[in-house]
């Protein structure tokens, strides 16, 4: 081939390239006033509205959404209740995107935010507890009306039943706060031809999949690391390249030690040590296995990642600015009796959220906000016969458990790795699924009374000072 052409295949693959590179352009406003410097994306690449609060985007070929990260102050509008409005979906042969936030009445400085995941309802019967559930936490949600107030839910909504989303949706807006939803492996498509057909019946619910929003000083990132490998059921945490890209370009908007809170479906790790793990299939499904690199992109900003998946609670102090909040399901042992496997209640998590500062708490649905444990007498553990013993269900190691016998003061209990009890009786059952096993827990802790008839009490405290008490007969 000679230069000349060379030169003319030059010109028409790059004529081309650009006849196939869609420009869509818009507005992101409050009532007449265009917003500045708000960041929009199409899940590829991010921009900046100009300070008429205008932008243009050259869409990704495979893009599906154009969709805002929405800023501190400002609110996207809110459909069924519950599902914020921040996206609009591509149409062919549409190319111009104007997206309208409302002024936040509320100083979203101060806010709160409660987090649920692994509701995974499968049939009536679980709608149906599901439902009861969400009506017993209206008066609590409400008692924080003062705030700006919104939710998460980390994932497996459904239990491969996505035809049950709209049922969901209704037993869930009681609550009438906005709610960011991840998607987890029970709400993908399987059998697709590849991850990338997974998550598109839960788009078409909930928007995109990774995206993000701010309120107050707070930086929020939802992130979808459940990666559909080809096989039914089968699935990896894993986090792909094109996410890893999206996530760069949009923390290169967020300043530098700034609080940043992660959420997804699949914890990172289940260890603050970074020791490997087996590559295989149960291993490979309970974390994620290319952790490592996020780790990387987080080390400027204070992060608290948040995720579900294990049915279980746990709290992973990976460093000083980094901490993973594994929330125990709203649907305990999937149902099957009132605890999850590590015997935590089902129930969600309260986060606080004062300028910088962050704080949170557990909150059972069938127990009042200050019961953060519970006890079982002497007796109940075969292996410990003569001693308390106590389930901290929300523990992480700047918590204190003491011990009182007749009023005297005890000190500390000891700390010890083992099954909760009422977990253990659960599963001992015959239940519907029989690959159901209680989970050890390392935050149980034991004491052995002098006196097998005294009064036991019970001081645990929190890492932010918060006391609870319980006293019992030990007899």
């Amino acid at each position: 081939m000679n230069i000349r052409n060379l030169c003319i295949v030059i010109a028409v693959f790059v004529w081309n390239t650009s006849a196939n590179a869609q420009e869509i352009r818009g507005k992101v406003h409050s009532g007449e006033t265009g917003l500045s410097g708000v960041v929009v994306t199409d899940g590829f690449s991010c921009v900046t509205t100009n300070s008429e609060g205008e932008y243009t985007l050259q869409l990704d070929r495979n893009a599906r959404f154009v969709y805002l990260s929405t800023p501190s102050g400002y609110l996207p509008k809110v459909e069924n209740s519950t599902i914020p409005l921040f996206y609009k979906e591509i149409e062919k042969d549409v190319f111009e995107y104007n997206f309208e936030l409302l002024r936040n009445p509320k100083d979203d400085a101060h806010h709160r935010f409660i987090v649920q995941t692994d509701v995974q309802i499968a049939d009536p019967t679980e709608l149906n507890r599901y439902k009861e559930f969400m009506l017993k936490s209206v008066d609590f949600v409400k008692q924080f009306s003062d705030v700006d107030i919104f939710g998460f839910d980390c994932g497996d909504i459904s239990g491969d039943n996505l035809g049950i989303i709209p049922k969901y949706l209704d037993a869930v807006s009681v609550l009438d706060i906005p709610i960011y939803r991840a998607i987890g492996n029970h709400d993908m498509n399987y059998n697709g031809r590849t991850h990338e057909t997974s998550f598109q019946s839960f788009e078409g619910s909930f928007g995109p999949t990774c995206y993000s929003f701010n309120r107050g000083s707070a930086h929020y990132i939802v992130l979808n690391n459940a990666f559909f490998i080809g096989r039914e059921y089968f699935y990896i945490g894993y986090i792909d390249e094109n996410t890893f890209q999206w996530l760069e370009q949009n923390l290169s908007f967020v300043e530098h030690d700034t609080p940043v809170f992660v959420v997804l479906h699949i914890p990172t790790r289940l260890t603050a040590d970074n020791t490997p793990f087996a590559f295989n299939q149960s291993e490979m499904a309970a974390q994620t296995i290319n952790a490592r690199a996020l780790y990387e992109l987080l080390k400027p900003y204070y992060v608290n990642i948040i995720s579900g998946h294990m049915h279980y609670s746990l709290n992973v102090e990976h460093n000083e600015r980094l901490f993973e909040h594994i929330t125990p399901a709203v649907s305990g042992a999937w149902w099957q009796g009132d605890v999850n496997l590590d015997g935590t209640p089902m129930g969600f998590v309260v986060y606080e959220v004062n300028g910088n500062d962050v704080t949170w708490i557990y909150k059972g649905f069938e127990h009042p906000i200050d019961r953060q444990f519970k006890v079982y007498e002497a007796g109940i553990y075969e292996e410990f016969p003569d001693d308390i013993v106590v389930n901290v269900w929300n523990w992480d190691s700047q918590w204190k458990v003491e011990w009182f016998e007749d009023g005297v003061a005890k000190g500390e209990m000891t700390r010890f790795s083992g099954f909760d009890a009422d977990a253990v009786e659960m599963c001992s059952r015959e239940l519907r699924y029989s690959w159901i096993s209680p989970a050890k827990t390392d935050r149980l802790f034991k004491a052995t009374p002098d006196n097998k008839n005294a009064q036991i009490k019970i001081r645990v405290t929190d890492r932010f000072g918060n006391v609870f008490e319980e006293t019992i007969l030990n007899n």
